[in-house]
Order: structure tokens, then sequence, then C-alpha cells
């Protein structure tokens, strides 16, 4: 028996037009909160010396945007973004994966609050994203095992890969630069 196809699947800009995380914070914090936090990001990120500005501005902008929010609040911008997204064509690919029997991954460093909503009428077998923490019923704004996304995306990824026991073809949808390290682990890549 031959071993299952992979195929994995970047969200943000390959299976949807865009970003996923703005609409939800505006959504769930309200503009003037989103703006403020984004604003606040922003200095931290630029006086702060860091290898990683990109996840120190994530995790400040989680942080000042959702701490103190109702898990339910974040339960209802979820269920409002499905309607700010747009799917793209790559929605279909993932559809015709599905429908040959192969194994789908969607791995993001969209959040663990929205996606799984965003993704209940999809197949994926496993989802890989950045989890927030939630502590009595509210947001805390902390990222759970880090920001999901380059380098610590395809860590994931493969460590998902070796549990899973995958060795048989594999595809891979992302796009570029910021799923190089994730691509790097399939044979046939798909640049979004």
């Amino acid at each position: 028996m031959a071993a299952p196809t992979l195929a994995i699947f970047d969200f943000d800009q390959t299976l949807i037009r865009g970003d996923s995380l703005w609409p939800f914070l505006v959504l769930a914090a309200g503009w003037p909160r989103a703006v403020s936090a984004a604003v606040v990001a922003t200095l931290q990120t630029v006086l702060t010396k860091t290898d990683d500005r990109r996840t120190l501005f994530k995790a400040v902008l989680l942080r000042r945007a959702l701490a103190g929010l109702s898990a339910a609040r974040a339960k209802q911008a979820a269920e409002a973004l499905e309607d700010k997204i747009h799917w793209l064509p790559t929605r279909e690919r993932l559809q015709q994966h599905w429908q040959q029997g192969h194994i789908i991954i969607i791995a993001s460093g969209g959040l663990d609050l929205y996606l799984p909503n965003l993704l209940r009428d999809l197949p994926p077998h496993q989802l890989i994203c950045t989890q927030l923490e939630i502590a009595d019923g509210r947001l805390t704004g902390a990222m759970q095992r880090g920001n999901c996304v380059r380098q610590a995306k395809a860590d994931k990824v493969q460590q998902a890969l070796k549990a899973l026991g995958v060795t048989g073809d594999s595809w891979g949808y992302g796009n570029f630069p910021h799923d190089v390290p994730m691509l790097a682990l399939v044979n046939q890549r798909v640049i979004i």
C-alpha cells in the first residue's frame, strides 16, 4: 500500500486574500483599541533591540488589543470575521486534495481564536497555528508556545509530519518569503 499524500496550506494570503489578524482584532477589540495597540506595538518594536521584530510587534499588539476581553467576545468576533474573508482559488485546490484522500494540514500564524471557525467547512486533519492563552474565561493576549510563523511554523509542521509518520508525496502551498521554510519540507511547492 502506498504512503499517503500530504498537502500543507498556509492560510493568510494563500487560502484567503490578505491577512486575517487585523480584521479579527478590530472586530474583537474595536477600532480605537486596535489602533492604539498597533501604535504602542510599533513604538516598543522600534525601541527594543531584538532579532525578531515581527514577533515582538505581534506579541505587544495581541497583549494590548486582547488582554481582558472575554472568550465569548472573541467567539463573536470570530463568527463576524466570516463575512470579511475573501477566499482564493487555492481553497478549491485544498478540496481536490481532500477528495483524493490526502492528509490536509493547515499551518498559519493566525490565531486559534478564529481559525477553527473559519475552517469548519474545510477538512483539515490538523490545524497548526498561533495559540492564545485564556484564563478564567478571559484572554490574556499572550501567545502560548510562540508565534507560529516562518521557521517556527516549519518546525511545528516538521513535528506534525513526524508524529503522523508521513513519508509519501507531499504538497505545500504558501506565500513568499514567509512560507519558504515550511515549503522546504515538501517535494511539490506552490507559491501563491
